[in-house]
């Protein structure tokens, strides 16, 4: 049997999952229902925000099921209609066994990390704040636990200096369209041996639980490749962020920071205290050298570069960064 010879329901909520939607949708497979979350409101007028993943799908003209809840009757009986052989799942939210379960070959899912490690909800952001070299993306058959079922396939990729959140997010979403399209033909020629991996305790793996605003708190007593290690993981979002306060100590608000440069030095300055030229050059000291801004952004203003922040913020090195 070939892949195009299979029924698929596809599951998938935001960009990352539209890369392969597409891939699949051209590549002329039998797309018998996209499944993605119901319309929301968004933003300050709270208009009707659809998924990437809906627009996309009506662009090309495929059938899209948004059901509120996943075990709701109506929904399920929806699915049963179409006889899926195959499902799909994409960054989507989790799923009952009566939905993964259902089509007949069962449903895989493309997670981006080298599985068994990073499991979780963001595998991209904690694999460059660990400051790993390498990543990847996992293909696996869902089962009753959270990003343990038995592995399909794998792509490996670098993470190279100058890749941030945003870059590695980019190219694995090209390279997991690739690897779900081998997933489809290799399940439907039954030409795989699974990988076990639910045998492998969790507490000897490197996990990828949920970012939170505390998480992305810059520590400037840390060492400075952590530092940087931090702002690329959190770059272009949610952001590390720091507070600053003037020399007595009164806030002056908070900075996302985007970019920066480590040069190790000794430090005989407390940690976060800035240091200027008032024209290009922004320097925070941390635990083992000086951390170069190269582009933030300061609360209720737009991200720039430094030399732009620094043609109206005078005396800046009056000021600090302040840690946890």
């Amino acid at each position: 049997m070939e892949g195009r010879d299979l029924k698929i329901v596809f599951l998938g909520t935001p960009e990352f999952a539209v890369e392969s939607l597409r891939a699949l949708e051209e590549g002329g497979y039998r797309i018998v229902a996209v499944v993605t979350t119901p319309d929301k409101p968004a933003g300050r007028g709270q208009r009707m925000h659809e998924s990437d993943v809906k627009r996309y799908a009506q662009e090309v003209g495929l059938p899209v099921l948004q059901p509120e809840k996943l075990r709701d009757e109506a929904f399920l009986a929806q699915l049963r209609t179409l006889e899926p052989d195959l499902g799909i799942v994409i960054a989507f939210r989790m799923l009952p066994e009566v939905v993964w379960g259902m089509p007949r070959l069962g449903t895989f899912n493309l997670h981006a990390s080298l599985l068994p490690e990073y499991r979780g909800a963001a595998p991209i952001n904690r694999a460059i704040m660990n400051g790993e070299t390498e990543t990847g993306v996992t293909t696996f058959l869902l089962n009753s636990e959270i990003d343990q079922g038995d592995i399909i396939g794998q792509t490996k990729i670098p993470i190279r200096l100058e890749d941030n959140a945003g870059t590695i997010h980019d190219k694995l979403m090209i390279e997991g369209s690739r690897l779900v399209i081998d997933t489809v033909e290799r399940i439907a020629r039954g030409n795989w041996t699974p990988i076990r991996q639910q045998h492998i305790p969790a507490q000897s793996l490197k996990p990828a639980p949920k970012i939170f605003r505390d998480d992305c708190r810059i520590d400037w007593n840390t060492p400075g490749e952590r530092i940087v290690n931090l702002v690329r993981g959190l770059a272009p979002y949610p952001g590390a962020w720091t507070d600053c306060v003037d020399a007595s100590g009164q806030e002056n608000g908070t900075y996302k920071i985007f970019d920066v440069r480590f040069t190790p030095s000794s430090v005989t300055v407390p940690a976060g205290t800035l240091r200027t030229d008032g024209r290009t050059l922004l320097e925070a000291a941390c635990a083992d050298g000086w951390i170069a801004l190269q582009e933030l952004q300061p609360a209720g203003k737009r991200r720039m570069k430094v030399s732009e922040l620094l043609c109206g913020w005078k005396e800046a090195d009056k000021y600090r960064f302040t840690s946890k």
